[in-house]
């Protein structure tokens, strides 16, 4: 509502209205522009969104420092002795703030607005099926884009608002490195950042009801563990959270109960990491029509709503939360929404699943697990590791290995490997699921050079053939052929 002191809003016509200025809605917004179309952007926060500003950028930055110290560690393996390690924490933030700096002008709004997007730095909502306003302009559209995200989840823990907790939105922002760091939660954001700030100096506490990365293939979770106990985080699975109470000095003590009785931890900061929830608050998504529930905006595989003027795409989908696959999901807006000649859907391509600690754990397709109940025993496992792998043997980083899931007749329908570089080669995997590909295609056509990582790939393929390929039928077939001139 408009009083008489208000200015009117301006009214824009638009060929596409997008919510959120994410990777999703960035691509959406670039592929609509580079089209001809007019495209109107509304983003309340930063540009570039979660992953930008609080996710993928700033933790994988803070990774990499705590690489370098940790390869300063163990820098004597090599028979390389470096002085006593010195970590700078203000000089540690000043290197995650300067990589967000760096990959910030990509998604400028003067990026966004040189390609004739016209960026609204506004919160906006519907008030209708075809109109979207904010607070100084009321934008009516042909087709309408919703990648508002999702944000850090907040479990109802009694006594948790009472204390300062950090999230992935306010941890980078630290001006001192925590002394004592306890993590809620033990999904992929719990152990890359636990790992991270272990390396770099804080004590790191990890508390998780179930197991970490319990949705990960087992055994490369195993690997995983290991490596996180042997540089000091500790662990606490299988536990609840009973309360959390401020301390004096603005620290946490964190109550847990599981099956050893209950364990009263203390900390210095209190990390809230227990997964997301797609943000559709303040939308008014009801006038426009589009339904939705707890996991997001409702889709169709196209990712069209329940209006269908409307398109939910990236994190508020309700689908895989990375940023590849939001990405993804905004070149199919641009495939399916405006060229229209595309029936592709959002389940047309695997996604990679990966977690950024070292070793690196990454995951495509059905896990062995998950493959055995919907095929049975038919399904094969082929596992090779990188202790045989001279890559791996030169530069000490041996750890992990490559597993592929096949289904019966053949076909590649899984993989995860885990151990250095994890998170480059499950591309080949994908690859190899996206297309429909056989085993034989890894064991046979892919040539990887040497030495190399990738090597472990082909090698895990090639146990596909190796008991018929070495039997004792193949080796008279092969004792006769040899006697041929």
């Amino acid at each position: 509502m408009h009083g008489p002191n208000l200015p009117t809003r301006a009214r824009i016509s638009a060929d596409v209205a997008i919510i959120g200025a994410g990777s999703a809605g960035l691509v959406a917004a670039s592929g609509a522009a580079q089209l001809g179309l007019k495209v109107v952007l509304f983003e309340k926060g930063e540009m570039g969104g979660d992953c930008l500003n609080y996710g993928c950028v700033p933790s994988k930055a803070l990774i990499a420092a705590g690489r370098a110290a940790q390869s300063a560690r163990n820098a004597h393996r090599f028979g390389v002795h470096a002085s006593a390690l010195s970590i700078d924490w203000r000089e540690v933030a000043a290197h995650v703030r300067g990589v967000i700096q760096s990959i910030a002008p990509v998604d400028s709004q003067e990026r966004f607005e040189s390609m004739g997007v016209t960026v609204i730095r506004e919160a906006a909502r519907f008030t209708g099926s075809r109109t979207l306003v904010s607070e100084t302009a009321e934008v009516r559209a042909r087709k309408f884009v919703i990648a508002t995200g999702a944000r850090a989840f907040i479990p109802p823990i009694p006594g948790l608002g009472d204390v300062d907790y950090l999230t992935n939105e306010t941890i980078f922002g630290l001006n001192d490195r925590p002394q004592r760091l306890l993590i809620l939660g033990g999904g992929a954001i719990g152990v890359e950042l636990g790992q991270a700030f272990r390396r770099l100096g804080a004590e790191v506490i990890i508390v998780e009801a179930k197991e970490i990365l319990a949705s990960a293939d087992a055994d490369a979770r195993a690997v995983l563990r290991e490596r996180l106990e042997l540089e000091g985080v500790m662990l606490r699975e299988n536990v609840t959270v009973a309360r959390v109470e401020r301390t004096e000095d603005g620290g946490a003590l964190v109550v847990i109960e599981g099956a050893s009785g209950q364990e009263t931890i203390a900390s210095t900061h209190l990390l809230v990491a227990t997964g997301r929830r797609p943000v559709v608050d303040g939308l008014d998504l009801d006038k426009a029509s589009v339904g939705y529930d707890a996991r997001g905006v409702r889709t169709d595989i196209r990712l069209r709503t329940s209006n269908p003027r409307v398109w939910a795409i990236g994190d508020v989908a309700g689908r895989e939360q990375f940023t590849h696959a939001a990405g993804f999901h905004g070149g199919l807006f641009v495939r399916n929404a405006l060229f229209r000649l595309s029936r592709a859907g959002a389940d047309s391509t695997p996604i990679p699943r990966v977690v950024y600690a070292e070793p690196e754990l990454a995951e495509v397709g059905l896990n062995e697990a998950d493959a055995r109940a919907h095929y049975g025993a038919r399904v094969r496992t082929l596992r090779w590791s990188l202790e045989e792998n001279d890559r791996a043997t030169a530069e000490r980083e041996q750890e992990g290995f490559a597993k592929i899931v096949v289904a019966p007749g053949g076909r590649v329908i899984g993989g995860a490997i885990v151990g250095e570089g994890a998170g480059d080669l499950i591309a080949i995997i994908q690859f190899a699921i996206a297309n429909g590909l056989k085993i034989g295609a890894l064991a046979a056509r892919f040539l990887p050079a040497y030495p190399t990582r990738s090597e472990v790939v082909k090698r895990a393929a090639g146990q596909y053939f190796a008991p018929t390929l070495f039997s004792r039928k193949t080796r008279a077939a092969v004792a006769v052929l040899s006697r041929l001139p």
